[in-house]
């Protein structure tokens, strides 16, 4: 009762009013058709509250999302199972499902009246073009009387989430100088030309047996190193992608970093693809999360459903220097292909590239002309500094051996990732 007389709505406080401030004229006037006047619009909303506060609404609600995973601008169906298990009926229904306002306009439903065992079945759409993880619901349920006096919500727990993936192309088969996709029972040379002893030796792992360790190599490395169990060599791919606000410009589905985190999901599911182990960089992993993980839960390699999720919930963050989050995990079989997708980058970024990107290791990188994404004031101000920037980062990879290609805002991913290397007349 409480619950519900704190449930008035705007009407029914009006009426409380009026009903009050007639009595009190009809006391001080004696006027006793006034006072019935008076009683009448107080007791309304009273009895109105009892009403709506005695039901007892034995509402279920299934869910069902489908898909429940979807690229941007792609629609999905979600669809309420609504049923009254409860032998009592009910009013007027409101009900609204609680969603982010990226993906539309909360659905609202109206139901007249609810009788025992009604059940009723409301689909409605949700699209984003923007990516990310979404929850959908919980559903809100509001209870009134015919009248519109009283008013009382209840929320149920349950709701979904709706996955937003970035867009990934379809892209040409190029030849990197490194491509040994698969696997094999060969290791590639070079990792045979550092020496055995390199090549089937880690550092000591909590855990690990005692006798396996290899005690000519502790000595000469000054810490516990344990002998590798023997496992098919496989190639392996390390991609970076450069998430920090400075290298980025453009707001929305229209900015670099979109177009950056959409070449990462696309390279990265060609990669894996390919047969090659997969790891993503930069994106996901912020200095937070390399301080508190380990670096065998940061590498784990990925799979595409995971490399998507990642992509997918991928923030920019105002970290200065990319060194921090280029950590590599030695005691893994080191990447012979290194991918970075970058912005503009100072001298130190380039040198924390190439420690990130080892000897043998073939560099590839997809430097965005951040200045084509700018627009207005900050395109004016700022655009001749970045291109500068831009220009000498690309000389500095170049130098060091990196293959670069520039992107532009408008540029095709499929047509800039060709430009990389020699085509084979072939899309894989």
């Amino acid at each position: 009762m409480r619950q519900a007389l704190r449930g008035l709505t705007t009407r029914g406080r009006a009426f409380v009013a009026a009903g009050i401030t007639a009595s009190l004229c009809a006391l001080l006037l004696g006027q006793k058709d006034l006072l019935r006047v008076g009683i009448l619009l107080v007791a309304l909303p009273v009895v109105a509250a009892l009403v709506v506060g005695r039901t007892r609404l034995r509402l279920q609600v299934r869910r069902s999302l489908a898909p429940d995973q979807v690229p941007v601008g792609t629609q999905a169906t979600v669809e309420l199972a609504l049923s009254n298990e409860g032998r009592m009926p009910a009013g007027l229904l409101l009900l609204e499902d609680r969603i982010p306002y990226v993906l539309g306009h909360r659905p609202r439903f109206v139901v007249d009246r609810v009788s025992p065992n009604w059940k009723r079945t409301v689909t409605y759409p949700v699209k984003s073009d923007v990516r990310g993880l979404f929850q959908v619901g919980p559903l809100m349920l509001t209870v009134a009387d015919p009248f519109g006096l009283v008013e009382t919500s209840r929320t149920f727990t349950r709701s979904q989430h709706l996955l937003v993936t970035p867009k990934v192309h379809r892209l040409p088969e190029v030849r990197l100088g490194s491509d040994r996709a698969g696997s094999g029972e060969n290791r590639p040379r070079a990792i045979a030309a550092a020496g055995e002893e390199d090549a089937t030796v880690r550092e000591y792992r909590d855990g690990d047996d005692l006798r396996r360790v290899h005690w000519r190599s502790t000595a000469r490395r000054g810490s516990l190193m344990v002998r590798r169990e023997e496992q098919p060599w496989q190639s392996r791919c390390a991609i970076f992608l450069d998430a920090r606000t400075v290298s980025h410009h453009g707001h929305g589905p229209s900015s670099s970093l979109e177009w950056a985190v959409s070449a990462a999901a696309s390279i990265g599911a060609d990669r894996i693809r390919r047969g090659y182990v997969t790891t993503l960089l930069g994106g996901p992993t912020t200095l937070s999360a390399i301080s508190h993980r380990s670096s065998a839960a940061i590498h784990q390699p990925l799979t595409n459903q995971t490399l998507l999720t990642e992509c997918a919930t991928v923030e920019e963050h105002k970290y200065a220097e990319i060194g921090p989050l280029l950590t590599v995990d030695r005691n893994a079989q080191e990447p012979s292909l290194a991918i970075a997708i970058l912005g503009a980058c100072g001298t130190d970024d380039v040198m924390a590239l190439n420690r990130w990107r080892t000897g043998q290791a073939t560099g590839v990188a997809l430097l965005l002309d951040a200045t084509s994404w700018a627009v207005g004031a900050e395109g004016t101000e700022k655009a001749a500094r970045l291109t500068a920037a831009t220009d000498a980062t690309e000389q500095e990879l170049r130098r060091n051996g990196w293959r670069v290609a520039r992107a532009r805002r408008g540029d095709h991913l499929p047509t800039v990732w060709s430009s990389l290397g020699l085509r084979s007349g072939r899309i894989a």
